[in-house]
């Protein structure tokens, strides 16, 4: 039976692909293609869960291919199913069926009608590559896919700025998600000495004897894990991510953050239950999130204007509850509960236009505070209103007290960015030469800070080009300067193969060629390439925009060029016990997404700057 789980992944990558071909003015060959890839493989995925049963219900898990392997390390597609992969599965098939169904209707004659149902096919593929990954890198694999698509889909208004501006602040949340999960795949790999699966949670006899002789890391990996559920299914503190990423379509909105996307946390957590279920510390730590985030995400979505903001906190708050379901070990309740919380929020959004929210408006408008002088209930009652009304400030602490301090030690160094780019660039080429050819005559005691010396070096380059409002071309220059540096550092590091370096650097090389020569095609026409303001290049250079995005995920090891797997490779060489290093080479990979996609948002979306075409206002 095992054998063809393959299928599950083949016909929606084959659908996604088929439909980048098709004109954009073939709605009906767009959205057919779309319907009948999610409704076979729905079919598909409850026929083989009928079959399963009847067979005795066992876990299934095959090795399907080696992608890579070198000396001490192998990158592998595994695959698995269970019943949480049978229920996410055939819920996950009905939503995106009913949804694409939909779309097909509410999106008609919009603009980027293709480009919605290409974003669509990709979250779907990403989605079963989630929900029947049988390893953390399986599974990362479609834990990133998710988030572009997400990112795409709230920037598809992408003429707009609120739209653009909240799709970065998104991503700039699930680049920590995806941070997180990268660390517990390299301290796994350090745990283990291997590439696990998920079936070697399941040892409780192994996991005992970790737990006992690598405590440390049994817990980073536990926190990490239940850190990148947190973010990616949006509890508190990072509940407020959800409304704004309900700038896309309805229907996006509905099937990301209202069903299915949403709950991906929740599948990390069951799928990784195993590995924490008797830690008692880590199942109350889930717990008091969950809770936490039930009782406050309630309350704000009685107070929100907006149908969207409501449903999105009320999502959250269920899926708070759901968390403490899976703290207590009720997996088929947790799964019961995803499946009507998934159905409900899809039904609440689709049917959301229609409504008018009176006694919202009237909650506004004729809304009289208690006199709080002499009653302290009405005085905490008040607070509590207005705190739930302002959403608690979240936004604002994250944007005040975590991005804008970086950007403030980014713009410390921005001085650099008024300098020539090549020079920069040309003068730490000459650096690397020079240190690789004379690293011998440097003495131990020294060569062995270098690497968080080089790594520290990269991540200010880094929060530079974060922070820079100059020219797009010579901040791309500053990070391929970083992604130099940051190379070196595993150099420094040593125990790496040259094979694992030129798989990380081949891929970053390309990307980071193209990207440049993508800029300064658009620089061709006179086009300002200043980061201090929205451009809305992608009307006039809609093919450099989409070569510049790819060039921005490649430079980032998404998994469509080999240094998604060169950076697996390359983080397995750092030692455990090199916890600065660590820290500056997780803080160096967030920054560096943020870096590149700020650099697509600022050039290529917002409103456009020529009157030829429609301008959205900027609160709009």
């Amino acid at each position: 039976m095992a054998q063809y789980l393959f299928l599950f992944l083949l016909l929606p990558l084959l659908s996604f692909v088929a439909s980048l071909f098709v004109p954009k003015r073939n709605e009906p060959l767009l959205s057919s293609i779309a319907l009948f890839s999610i409704a076979i493989t729905g079919i598909g995925a409850a026929a083989f869960t009928i079959w399963w049963l009847i067979n005795g219900h066992p876990v299934l898990e095959i090795k399907q291919f080696t992608v890579y392997r070198s000396e001490g390390f192998e990158f592998f597609i595994d695959f698995y199913f269970d019943k949480i992969t049978a229920v996410f599965a055939v819920t996950g098939a009905a939503l995106a069926f009913l949804i694409a169904k939909f779309s097909k209707t509410y999106m008609h004659r919009e603009e980027g009608f293709k480009r919605f149902f290409n974003v669509l096919l990709l979250f779907w593929f990403g989605y079963l590559l989630i929900v029947f990954g049988g390893n953390l890198e399986t599974l990362f694999t479609g834990w990133e896919l998710i988030g572009i698509s997400s990112f795409l889909l709230i920037s598809f208004y992408r003429d707009r700025y609120l739209p653009v501006r909240n799709s970065l602040k998104v991503i700039s949340l699930y680049r920590l998600s995806d941070i997180s999960l990268i660390l517990a795949m390299w301290m796994c790999h350090h745990l283990w000495h291997a590439n696990i699966t998920f079936s070697d949670f399941t040892d409780a006899h192994a996991l005992h004897q970790q737990e006992i002789h690598h405590a440390g890391l049994y817990w980073m990996i536990a926190i990490l894990i239940v850190l990148a559920a947190a973010i990616k299914s949006a509890q508190f503190p990072f509940s407020y991510w959800l409304p704004r990423a309900m700038e896309g379509p309805t229907t996006s909105s509905a099937i990301f953050y209202g069903s299915l996307s949403v709950h991906v946390g929740v599948f990390l957590l069951l799928r990784s239950f195993p590995f924490w279920e008797n830690n008692i510390v880590i199942r109350i730590l889930i717990g008091a999130i969950g809770l936490m985030t039930a009782i406050i995400s309630a309350v704000t979505a009685r107070t929100q204007s907006t149908a969207k903001s409501q449903i999105a906190y009320a999502s959250a708050s269920q899926i708070g509850i759901i968390f403490i379901e899976v703290a207590c070990g009720l997996e088929l309740l947790a799964l019961f509960h995803f499946t009507a919380n998934s159905f409900l929020r899809a039904y609440q959004l689709l049917v959301s236009p229609s409504l008018m929210h009176y006694l919202i408006h009237n909650q506004f408008f004729k809304f009289n505070p208690d006199d709080a002088k002499s009653n302290s209930v009405s005085r905490l009652r008040n607070t509590i209103y207005v705190l739930s009304v302002k959403e608690w400030h979240l936004d604002r602490f994250f944007h005040s007290f975590i991005w804008n301090a970086f950007k403030w030690i980014g713009s410390r160094f921005t001085k650099a960015a008024h300098w020539s780019g090549l020079v920069i660039f040309a003068f730490v080429c000459a650096l690397c030469i020079v240190a690789l050819s004379f690293v011998h005559l440097i003495p131990d005691h020294i060569e062995e800070y270098l690497p968080e010396v080089y790594s520290g070096m990269a991540l200010l380059m880094i929060l530079t080009a974060f922070a820079s409002r100059e020219d797009a071309g010579r901040t791309w220059l500053m990070i391929l300067t970083g992604q130099i540096i940051f190379f070196l550092t595993f150099i420094m590091n040593g125990h790496t193969h040259m094979t694992d370096l030129l798989l990380y650097s081949s891929g970053v090389a390309v990307a980071g060629i193209t990207g440049y020569f993508s800029l300064e095609y658009v620089r061709r026409g006179n086009h300002s390439l200043m980061l201090s303001s929205y451009h809305g290049h992608i009307k006039r250079a809609p093919t450099a925009s989409t070569v510049f995005l790819l060039s921005g995920l490649g430079l980032l090891a998404f998994p469509i060029t080999t240094s998604f797997i060169g950076l697996d490779v390359l983080f397995t060489t750092v030692h455990h016990s090199q916890t600065t290093l660590i820290i500056l080479c997780a803080a160096y990979m967030a920054f560096l997404e943020l870096a590149a996609l700020r650099i697509y948002t600022r050039i290529f979306l917002g409103p456009s700057e020529k009157i030829e075409y429609p301008v959205a206002f900027k609160a709009s």
